[in-house]
């Protein structure tokens, strides 16, 4: 019954009530909004490398060699000599490493050189390993392999023949056209920078920036099958998988203390604690100044349903004439009030749902951000469940009022 009153009361008065529905949405929209893209961030960076206990690089800011090493953001200082990356990796504490060696690109796409050891033991999430939805791993100087999202945005299929480009623009003027790749091998999508990223040998970076005659030399070796071997001057970075996760502290400090040249070692864990402290104050901001918007919102609900209480005299009167008592009026006006939030709520989580699934292979391809478009979370429910609460609170104001308008119809009445 008093459902049925309350639908009636909104239907009656629905311009208001849009208008006030309207701005609910946006702010629970932006509320939702923030939040979510805030622990999906955190989550996609956090699930991008496992089991890595140390990324060796130039001297630099722990931060920015994490970043253009695994994230492929930004660019590196200086590189690290051949030769040091062999003398760490014979290590007596190292099982295995990685090489990285990054600066070149293909359509805006981030070309990484390594070698076989990256599809061994690299692993993402929680420790898995990279597993390939078509083809096979490079074996030849000149076979590329791409990660799912290069494959999908390019439309790229086993057997394509590419070029690389040099730096890391969309657009490049200084094409390795002479030297072409093969893709080799496309690999399932991971949720990382891995799916962005066009992986090649070592010996094949190092192959497109020889002089012409070598590499022609080169081209000819690989096409007879005759074994090639081509070291690299240098690398950008590399990673360690070391014996003991007791030793990490002194290989790490043997690494920063290295006399051949200025080197560094960082644990992923440790920079990315850095990375959420730098941008905690940003998420704070963000947080309020959603906070905010709601409260106005909720505001505007609280003064539409006071305005009403001058027109409603006469329903009032009614009501009272019915057999309807001050509780009953009380808790018409607070359900009007829930029944705009959870409309709200409703739609707000529609909205962004439907936002969020339009735009996650934009924010994959251009930003390398990975984004679910499912935004419930025990977290949603919380901040939703209190954005209700605070709805009850706040609608005591025209609840209350609604209360002594009925009484006091009641007392006069007598």
């Amino acid at each position: 019954m008093i459902l049925k009153l309350a639908l009636k009361s909104l239907m009656n008065r629905k311009t208001s009530v849009l208008l006030t529905l309207f701005s609910i949405v946006v702010s629970l929209s932006l509320l939702i909004t923030v939040e979510h893209v805030r622990s999906e961030a955190k989550s996609s960076f956090n699930r991008t490398v496992s089991s890595v206990d140390l990324i060796v690089g130039a001297r630099t800011g722990q931060l920015n060699l994490l970043l253009y090493s695994i994230f492929r953001i930004g660019n590196a200082t200086n590189n690290v000599s051949w030769q040091s990356y062999q003398t760490i990796a014979k290590h007596r504490d190292v099982t295995w490493s990685i090489p990285l060696s990054l600066g070149d690109s293909h359509k805006g796409y981030r070309v990484l050189g390594t070698n076989q050891d990256y599809f061994e033991f690299y692993r993402y999430g929680d420790k898995r390993q990279l597993a390939f939805s078509d083809g096979r791993a490079f074996a030849s100087p000149f076979g590329a392999v791409i990660g799912a999202e290069v494959a999908k945005a390019l439309n790229y299929k086993v057997g394509k023949r590419i070029t690389l480009s040099h730096g890391v623009g969309q657009v490049s003027f200084s094409e390795h056209d002479n030297a072409p790749f093969e893709v080799v091998g496309i690999l399932k999508p991971t949720g990382t920078p891995v799916d962005q990223t066009i992986h090649v040998t070592l010996e094949g970076i190092e192959a497109v920036h020889m002089p012409p005659s070598r590499l022609k030399q080169l081209q000819q070796a690989v096409a007879q099958g005759k074994p090639v071997t081509v070291e690299p001057a240098s690398i950008t970075a590399f990673m360690l998988g070391l014996k003991s996760k007791m030793s990490v502290f002194k290989v790490q400090r043997g690494i920063n203390q290295y006399k051949k040249e200025p080197l560094m070692a960082v644990l992923p864990g440790v920079a990315l604690i850095d990375l959420w402290s730098m941008i905690s104050s940003v998420e704070n901001i963000l947080r309020i100044i959603s906070l905010c918007v709601f409260v106005s919102a909720i505001l505007g609900l609280t003064t539409m349903l006071l305005a009403s209480m001058q027109e409603r005299q006469r329903e009032i009167a009614v009501l009272r004439a019915i057999g309807a008592g001050p509780w009953v009026l009380f808790g018409l006006i607070q359900l009007e009030a829930i029944l705009v939030t959870l409309t709200a709520i409703g739609l707000s989580l529609a909205l962004v749902t439907g936002l969020f699934a339009a735009a996650s292979d934009v924010l994959a391809a251009h930003y390398g951000v990975f984004i679910s478009s499912n935004v419930l979370s025990p977290t949603q429910f919380i901040q939703l469940a209190a954005a209700l609460a605070v709805t009850i609170l706040v609608a005591l104001i025209p609840s209350i009022n609604a209360y002594r308008k009925a009484l006091h119809v009641s007392l006069s009445g007598r």
